[in-house]
């Protein structure tokens, strides 16, 4: 089956997208996942199955910022 994650075309067998993303490397509880130009509620990763022709979009969270001043 075919996808696109991040812009790049990816084939993978038939997952939910949180077995993509431990498929993947990725801790779930740590990345906000947009499916089809809409994000995807994390309690939803364990039930929602990819299908062929998806679009995923993984964003990492990044700590840090500006220090206090």
């Amino acid at each position: 089956m075919n996808i696109t994650t991040n812009g790049e075309a990816v084939s993978i067998d038939p997952l939910t997208v949180q077995q993509y993303l431990v498929s993947l490397g990725i801790d779930p509880r740590r990345v906000a996942v947009e499916l089809n130009m809409d994000i995807l509620p994390k309690a939803q990763y364990e039930t929602t199955l990819l299908k062929e022709g998806d679009a995923l979009e993984i964003v990492h969270f990044v700590g840090g910022g500006a220090p206090r001043g």
